[in-house]
């Protein structure tokens, strides 16, 4: 199946991380007037370990963004004295990212899980809200104002932002990190083999794992 060749639909940064939309059936997205409902976008490691309580989660994919192992990490898959590398996502008018919608409602809720990504998530420097789709053949979002956790390119904003390296070298970094939270190859097998389960391939992320797996074999 063809997850390439859909037009772009670009981020919509806001100042507050609030969206006021609720869930209802697959298709359906209406205006909750009954409290406020948040969505947050999951392509990292969210996806096999959210870590906050959350009500209903959505496989599907938002549109014009690439995942790319471009972003330093100090805190949980490296140190300071040798970063890992996470994804992040850059823009691609050509690309659809897939991943997991993942619904919290009620304020508490809400600012629990707030408090508990902002911690987890502070590498990253843009927070901005995307519309996410889960039908390959609609050009309707299933659910709008998903929050997503980005990482800046510019290096003057974004200190841990590494960017694109030959594979061999990318590999190889990863191969060696190792955080708090883990090795940096066990984020990267974890994340692979959960897009399987979605039924995602991404060649680039294929070739990562085998040359991976050769170091470490």
């Amino acid at each position: 199946m063809d997850r390439s060749n859909f037009s772009w639909v670009g981020v919509q940064e806001l100042v507050v991380l609030r969206s006021n939309f609720s869930w209802v059936g697959v298709q359906e997205l209406v205006v909750s007037r009954q409290g406020m409902v948040l969505w947050v976008f999951g392509y990292g490691s969210l996806l096999w370990r959210a870590g906050f309580e959350y009500d209903d989660k959505l496989v599907g994919f938002v549109r014009g963004y690439k995942r790319v192992f471009h972003q330093g990490n100090t805190d949980h898959r490296g140190t300071p004295d040798y970063p890992g590398r996470t994804v992040t996502l850059e823009e691609d008018p050509d690309s659809v990212c897939w991943g997991i919608a993942f619904c919290v409602r009620g304020e508490e809720k809400k600012s629990i899980a707030l408090s508990y990504l902002e911690l987890r998530e502070k590498e990253y420097d843009i927070r901005a809200y995307v519309d996410f789709y889960t039908d390959l053949h609609s050009t309707h979002p299933s659910v709008s104002g998903v929050l997503v956790y980005l990482a800046s390119t510019d290096q003057k904003r974004n200190k841990y932002y590494l960017g694109r390296a030959p594979l061999k070298e990318m590999a190889c970094q990863i191969a060696k990190a190792v955080g708090p939270s883990g090795s940096n190859a066990d984020y990267l097998f974890e994340l692979h083999k959960c897009l399987q389960k979605m039924g995602c391939k991404e060649e680039e992320l294929d070739n990562l794992v085998m040359e991976v797996q050769k170091l470490l074999s």
